[in-house]
């Protein structure tokens, strides 16, 4: 493998420069960076990384917590691992790598893994709970991110969609297109999406002059089994709904396999909307009418922020960053 100082020789610099281009590049002069970077490329040369961390007291290395705490396989949904590939490319972008952690009940378990790995911040990926270990890390002063719950702490910040908005958007949707017996398969009270959607479908029927019908609010969780039992339920009114705003795209794929068993059409019989965008929403027929999610969005203010964090470049802490959604139309509306 090709050394620091036959780069440097065919470079026409010193060894130091060339240090300086990988651990503080911006110290060094646009065209000599652009050059070292270059010619690296070309010779394979690859900086050591544990002579990288010794020089800038930096790992490079970003933790993820993520554990569903609800005994669902949280690493498959989709939506989620559109969200870790959007995270990981981010951080790839500013030179950080990511480390999945192992989640565990031993008390300080997340403090010990910082502490072990000399991890420059951390990442979490709401579960549902309130985790007290999660809760002291963020507490100590450790750089931290959290995507959809917000988090307090010296140097914690948030990112989090538009939940209630996205809703609002979804039932005034349904709305114009002439429904108006809205049902919702609501996302798990515990997690605060699945909290924020259902309050903003609250709110869009009381803005409408619609009722809140207790026979057409039930609660999901994410997945399409458990939007399949829902819709399920919701047939079962006294008055069967006209359309369905499910909080997720998984939950609302499931509502559509069960509307198609009981022998009625989407959208003629009942019109349903999902949230997220995940790739299959587009692939169903007659395609998943939904609110999509800013999911590049979501790594890349994650990675920002907690750049900013440990470079000491930004407010300590960020103010959270809440995203955008979007209507996107299509078959089932």
């Amino acid at each position: 493998m090709a050394t620091i100082r036959e780069l440097a020789r065919q470079c026409g610099v010193s060894v130091a420069t060339v240090s300086r281009v990988f651990n503080n590049p911006e110290v060094v002069n646009p065209d000599t960076r652009q050059n070292v970077l270059r010619v690296a490329a070309r010779i394979g040369y690859l900086p050591n990384e544990s002579a990288r961390t010794l020089a800038t007291k930096k790992s490079y290395m970003i933790g993820l917590v993520w554990d569903t705490h609800h005994r669902r396989p949280g690493w498959r949904h989709p939506f989620l691992q559109e969200i870790l590939i959007g995270l990981k490319t981010a951080l790839s972008e500013r030179g950080y790598h990511l480390l999945m952690l192992a989640t565990s009940d031993n008390e300080g378990s997340h403090d010990r893994a910082v502490r072990r790995h000399n991890l420059d911040g951390v990442v979490f990926i709401d579960n549902g709970t309130q985790d007290p270990a999660l809760l002291r890390l963020a507490e100590s002063g450790v750089p931290c991110v959290s995507l959809d719950r917000p988090v307090t702490g010296p140097r914690a910040t948030h990112v989090i969609s538009d939940n209630a908005g996205g809703a609002r958007t979804a039932v005034d949707h349904l709305y114009e297109r002439g429904r108006r017996a809205i049902a919702t398969i609501a996302g798990p009270g515990r997690t605060v999406p699945g909290a924020e959607r259902l309050a903003g479908y609250r709110a869009a029927l009381a803005g409408l002059g619609l009722p809140v019908r207790d026979d057409l609010v039930v609660e999901g969780d994410f997945y399409l089994s458990g939007g399949y039992t829902a819709m399920r339920r919701l047939l079962e009114a006294d008055e069967r709904p006209d359309a369905v705003f499910a909080a997720g795209d998984e939950m609302a794929i499931g509502a559509i396999r069960a509307i198609a068993e009981a022998g009625l059409k989407v959208p003629e019989d009942i019109a349903v909307i999902g949230f997220d965008d995940i790739e299959l929403a587009a692939l169903v027929q007659p395609g998943l009418t939904t609110v999509a999610q800013d999911k590049a969005g979501f790594g890349t203010a994650a990675a920002a922020a907690l750049v900013a964090m440990i470079d000491g470049t930004a407010a300590v802490p960020p103010p959270p960053s809440v995203l955008p959604t979007a209507l996107i139309v299509r078959g089932t509306t």
